[in-house]
């Protein structure tokens, strides 16, 4: 019975926390995006994100994207430079194909920093990839 269940993998789906400068405040923010790589839309995208570390723990967010077309993105939060100490989560679930698809990605404490930043080419921006 178990082996007639199929999990879905979600591929071509990815969270990275991408720097880029903030006009009004003259700063560099970090800002947390949802990338869809696949060849087809995705819907009902829901991310659910949080840090902690230890005994330290921020809010739950939940965000709605809703719909995203293939080859796109869409921001999902602000990340304040104080909660980048702590280990930070994105949990996505979306449907595509008729199923629902989920993933979880995980930034460790410490580890978005400007020394990791890589070029996102569809954001057009430099980022960090989690583990």
């Amino acid at each position: 019975m178990k082996k007639d269940i199929e999990i879905p993998i979600a591929k071509d789906v990815h969270v990275v926390i991408a720097q880029e400068w903030n006009k009004e405040f003259l700063a560099k923010d970090w800002n947390a995006y949802i990338i869809n790589n696949r060849k087809d839309a995705i819907e009902m995208v829901l991310v659910v994100s949080k840090g902690y570390l230890g005994d330290k723990k921020t809010s739950t967010m939940r965000h709605g994207i809703g719909v995203m077309e293939a080859k796109s993105f869409a921001k999902i939060e602000l990340v304040q430079e104080d909660v980048l100490a702590l280990k930070n989560e994105f949990f996505v679930t979306f449907f595509a194909e008729d199923k629902l698809f989920e993933k979880r990605f995980v930034f460790p404490e410490h580890s978005v920093k400007e020394i990791n930043l890589q070029s996102i080419p569809i954001l057009n921006l430099e980022g960090v990839l989690p583990e």
